[in-house]
């Protein structure tokens, strides 16, 4: 009898993640399309810094910054009640880290395709600069939107070595189904393995799909051609 509790922990942790990376990278996002900062290069390359860096690498360092054994970690356990060592919010905090590049690079390319015309009509007609970012820019760059979405949700259900540092292997807690797969293999259990490998395949394999349909206008071509 396969253990669903993984499953849903993972598709929590992606929904979650999704959700703060959003919220987080639509203005970095911004300030990178649009920033002529001597520092650019640099938040750039911190920003896609997951892409290249081992997951254990992070999670590694992560470990040890939150660690209640070192003086940062303690003072936010201490101070605040915050424990994000082998944790579900270190799990989400981690999964932010190594996820950003994958919502940040493609809204980032949606602002920078846009015309500088719609930003400067919005301004002459007295919107101010949060209003013209959500009501004139976002809604014409929704293929680069929807397609950073998709990926940071993809990317977060896939996760392993960031996870496992920091999060460790608890049942119910931290154990998300890359975990649970390496523990089924562990155990010789293929059969239980194999199962929480065929739905991570199909999801992700339909997550891509989706990606691809969009951004191609297929969807769109299909309702011309009825």
């Amino acid at each position: 009898m396969i253990d669903w509790n993984p499953l849903l922990l993972t598709f929590k942790l992606a929904l979650i993640t999704t959700v703060l990376l959003l919220i987080i990278s639509i203005p970095l996002a911004y300030w990178l399309a649009n920033t002529r900062s001597r520092i650019k290069p640099i938040a750039e390359t911190l920003v896609s810094m997951p892409l290249v860096l081992p997951p254990t690498v992070i999670g590694f360092y992560m470990l040890l910054a939150f660690s209640p054994s070192n003086a940062f970690g303690d003072w936010l356990d201490q101070w605040l009640g915050v424990r994000l060592v082998f944790s579900f919010e270190g799990l989400v905090l981690g999964s932010l880290i190594y996820s950003l590049p994958f919502m940040v690079h493609p809204i980032q390319a949606g602002f920078a395709n846009l015309s500088p015309s719609l930003k400067n009509a919005s301004y002459v007609m007295g919107k101010s600069k949060l209003t013209t970012i959500i009501r004139v820019l976002l809604p014409n760059m929704k293929p680069s939107m929807i397609t950073g979405i998709i990926l940071a949700f993809a990317h977060t259900i896939g996760e392993f070595g960031v996870v496992l540092m920091i999060g460790g292997n608890l049942s119910g807690k931290t154990r998300v189904a890359s975990i649970a797969i390496y523990d089924e293999v562990e155990s010789l259990n293929y059969a239980a393995a194999n199962t929480y490998s065929l739905i991570l395949f199909g999801i992700t394999f339909v997550i891509l799909l989706m990606v691809y349909l969009i951004n191609g206008g297929y969807f769109t071509k299909f309702g011309r051609d009825d």
